[in-house]
């Protein structure tokens, strides 16, 4: 059953949540790591399986595949304010990321600029690159806050700069477009990972202006694992040539020369099953059934209730609004994270800055707000 066929038109916040089962179990702070799944979203990925795999002989697999993937760029492209040529389908973020530092002819002395705040999907990459000699510099920063003028200072020779837009570490709002500006001015591609983004508020790539932006749809969308996505600006992809390369990422799979896709299709491969994908197209039309706008006033007012019985000292994510993630500082994070869960209350560590996370979604309530809160009062 989809979305359409449950008449979600109007769709509450409390009708999304009992549409996931999983959310039935516990009270569920994760959102951040992954966001389980309604049940159309599986009920979508399990029937477009069944549809390429038992479907009638005669019937082009390929042709089948082929056509979802266009109606799922399509999909993509309008949630995220993209033209459907500069979305490629992904595994993930992590995956996402990789497909750009290996489309660039890196040479010995390159610099690539990443902040502190990274997820390991925007560390490793680069860790790689550094055995073929190129220079990672690592930004600074405070409280998740990056200064400006050492952000500037640093950028200004680098071949690629990469960022979060959310940081999963304090759960603070980059000024992307800001700093994409200054990264253009100094020469350096600008790579944007947004993966803590969709599903949290209005998102508009074409207003950050980034050369390429790496997202999933797993986490606060609801969507399957292995839906990830790429936006690459048309522009910007013509310079990048995927080291990873197959019939999918090519003009003429059999020409005598490689002749790279326009735009970011060239970041796909071979034969990948779309039912992730199909899974993300109707969790994309729930989050929208219930309103962006609506999301994030919600997730506001839930982390504001849990903000404020936070002793000021124990609070590590700012304490004025800015995303569903909430950082907070206890005596033994992993332990706290242990014995919530054995109260049915789910939460995550950090290994930096060291405490607990507790990632607030629209489908979150007030009730479990205050059990969290009740629950930490031993950490005080």
């Amino acid at each position: 059953m989809s979305v359409s066929e449950l008449d979600a038109d109007g769709m509450t916040p409390r009708e999304l949540r009992a549409d996931v089962p999983a959310l039935a179990d516990a009270a569920y702070f994760n959102f951040g790591a992954h966001g389980p799944s309604p049940e159309y979203v599986v009920d979508a990925a399990a029937d477009y399986i069944a549809d390429q795999e038992y479907g009638s002989a005669t019937t082009d697999p390929y042709t089948h595949a082929f056509e979802t993937y266009e109606a799922v760029r399509e999909r993509i492209a309008d949630f995220v304010g993209a033209e459907p040529d500069e979305i490629a389908l992904t595994e993930s973020t992590t995956d996402g990321i990789n497909r750009i530092a290996g489309a660039i002819d890196w040479r010995p002395g390159d610099v690539v600029v990443r902040t502190d705040l990274e997820h390991p999907a925007g560390i490793l990459p680069w860790k790689r690159l550094e055995r073929e000699g190129v220079e990672v510099r690592v930004l600074e920063t405070e409280n998740g806050r990056i200064d400006r003028d050492a952000y500037t200072e640093a950028v200004a020779d680098a071949r690629l700069v990469c960022f979060s837009a959310i940081t999963w570490t304090h759960g603070t709002r980059l000024p992307v477009a800001d700093l994409v500006e200054i990264a253009d001015e100094a020469g350096a591609f600008t790579l944007v990972d947004a993966v803590q983004s969709p599903g949290q508020g209005p998102m508009n790539v074409a207003e950050w202006g980034a050369d390429a932006v790496a997202a999933a749809g797993h986490k606060w969308v609801l969507g399957p694992w292995g839906a990830g996505f790429l936006y690459v600006d048309r522009d910007a992809a013509t310079e990048l040539a995927p080291r990873a390369v197959g019939y999918r990422s090519v003009e003429a799979p059999n020409a005598p020369d490689i002749e790279y896709k326009a735009g970011a299709k060239r970041f796909e491969v071979g034969s990948t099953t779309a039912a992730a994908h199909v899974g993300l197209v109707e969790a994309l039309d729930a989050i929208e059934a219930v309103g962006l706008d609506a999301i994030a006033a919600r997730i506001q007012t839930l982390t504001d209730r849990l903000k404020a019985g936070v002793p000021a000292g124990r609070l590590l994510s700012p304490r004025r609004y800015e995303s569903g993630l909430v950082t907070i500082d206890v005596d033994d994070p992993e332990a706290t994270v242990e014995r919530l869960a054995d109260e049915g209350i789910v939460v995550r560590s950090l290994p930096h800055p060291d405490g607990i996370r507790a990632s607030v979604h629209a489908v979150s309530t007030e009730a479990e707000i205050d059990r969290l809160l009740d629950a930490l009062e031993a950490e005080w």
